[in-house]
């Protein structure tokens, strides 16, 4: 890294898109891609080995998602500035990335000239949640009652009917229903299924 730039690490698995942004965020002369990452395991080990002003990384990624990527990171660097893109601003996703500590939210079709910017702006101490992913955001199309959401997340644990209503302090039956209701709502035919999709859609 040279002089005061600002020291960027980039972790997209669409590999057209992140070198475009490699090529071009670079180009006000303020900011320096230091790394790439094309999964959220590559992004941990990037960040980790860089130390990097600023983390540029992908919600949706195969090996471990964004949002994994980042409680890892920040378990070892709990200051790491971090700026999340996503083409899905999903309620939970949000509020989750808000509680880990992510510090800016942008959409993927925002402009390099703009993520330049969010990213020079996070660097010296703000934050930045965009309008348009602000929005989309605040729609919670969740259909899931916190009931049927704690069954789901205990499903998704891996924890048998038995063992979740000894954990919930529920009777079997009742677990049953829940998780019959879960499947219902989300379209489901297994509760497997049921508990999959309501944690990529950001419930659990």
């Amino acid at each position: 890294m040279t002089g005061d730039k600002i020291s960027v690490v980039l972790a997209d698995d669409e590999q057209l898109l992140r070198s475009a942004m490699a090529a071009l965020l670079p180009l006000n002369g303020a900011i320096e891609v230091v790394a790439e990452a094309e999964d959220g395991a590559a992004a941990v080990e990037a960040t980790l080995r860089c130390r990097p002003h600023v983390l540029v990384i992908d919600l949706e990624m195969p090996r471990m998602d964004g949002l994994e990527a980042v409680e890892v990171i920040l378990r070892d660097l709990p200051t790491q500035t971090i700026l999340m893109l996503t083409r899905h601003a999903r309620p939970g996703v949000l509020r989750r990335a808000l509680k880990l500590g992510v510090r800016g939210f942008m959409s993927k079709a925002a402009d390099p000239e703009e993520i330049a910017d969010v990213i020079r702006h996070l660097h010296e101490g703000g934050r930045w949640i965009a309008h348009d992913v602000l929005e989309a955001s605040v729609v919670d199309d969740n259909p899931l009652t916190d009931r049927e959401l704690d069954v789901l997340r205990q499903t998704s644990d891996g924890y048998s009917v038995k063992d979740i209503a000894k954990r919930l302090h529920l009777a079997s039956g009742t677990v049953r229903n829940y998780l019959s209701s879960s499947m219902q709502k989300t379209g489901t035919s297994t509760r497997y299924d049921a508990a999959r999709l309501s944690r990529e859609r950001g419930w659990l």
